[in-house]
């Protein structure tokens, strides 16, 4: 502790988003929070997006979810794409700012709770590897790998590969991005025994249409899972 006071003496934590003293590492200033959109109160039981109205103790589903067959059987996302959750999102991905896993961790573990099954093996979306090799890590294994140490549940960081270095999804359209990732993600040949009859929690940093995590799934259920379960930091959503 005397340590930590010292450190802080020459190193006062600074918000996670901007240069602004706090109190905590790892924490936001007060703008910084108010302009992050976490997700609290009724959400859609299928992905998590918010819902209008008051939580009545049973499982309710967006309109989107109730439209599209989701090969998974609940999800939860722990912030809006917007505003400074984008920021931070972006930062993760694309500036190197490998510092946020360990607090988007804690993000993820709040509104996981319902997917946490104790016999569950957490693992992430994956990068193809002439992707990795470019950005020389994948956020979705770094939030998943720090999930797993909150939770003390296992965690296996290639559980799943894309062996097709599929195009971006950006500026597809639903169909589209389904059809981009049609047979692009498949099972790690030597990890099979790991899913047989097991609960899966997929990570990843945003979902949009689904499309990258219902191939995940499907790769996961063709092995043997038991169910598989979905967890984002952020979910796109539509205002309104």
């Amino acid at each position: 502790m005397r340590m930590q006071a010292a450190v802080h003496l020459v190193y006062p934590p600074q918000c996670l988003s901007c240069d602004a003293l706090v109190t905590t590492d790892f924490g936001l200033c007060a703008r910084c929070w108010r302009e992050t959109p976490f997700i609290a109160g009724l959400v859609c039981d299928c992905c998590g997006t918010p819902l209008p109205g008051e939580e009545a103790g049973g499982p309710v589903q967006c309109d989107d979810c109730l439209a599209i067959a989701r090969p998974w059987s609940r999800g939860r996302a722990a912030m809006l794409y917007k505003d400074n959750a984008r920021h931070l999102v972006m930062a993760l991905k694309h500036g190197d700012r490998l510092d946020l896993a360990r607090p988007a961790a804690g993000w993820l573990l709040r509104v996981a709770q319902p997917l946490l099954a104790p016999d569950a093996l957490i693992a992430p979306v994956p990068l193809h590897w002439l992707r990795l090799l470019k950005r020389r890590y994948n956020q979705s294994a770094l939030l998943a790998g720090a999930l797993a140490r909150l939770t003390d549940l296992p965690h296996c960081p290639d559980l799943l590969i894309r062996h097709r270095n599929t195009r971006s999804q950006e500026g597809r359209d639903r169909d589209g991005r389904f059809r981009n990732l049609d047979g692009a993600i498949r099972l790690h040949a030597r990890r099979r025994w790991q899913v047989e009859g097991r609960p899966i929690l997929l990570v990843d940093d945003v979902m949009t249409s689904g499309a990258t995590l219902a191939a995940c799934a499907e790769a996961c259920l063709a092995a043997g899972a038991a169910r598989v379960d979905v967890l984002v930091l952020t979910r796109v959503a539509k205002d309104g």
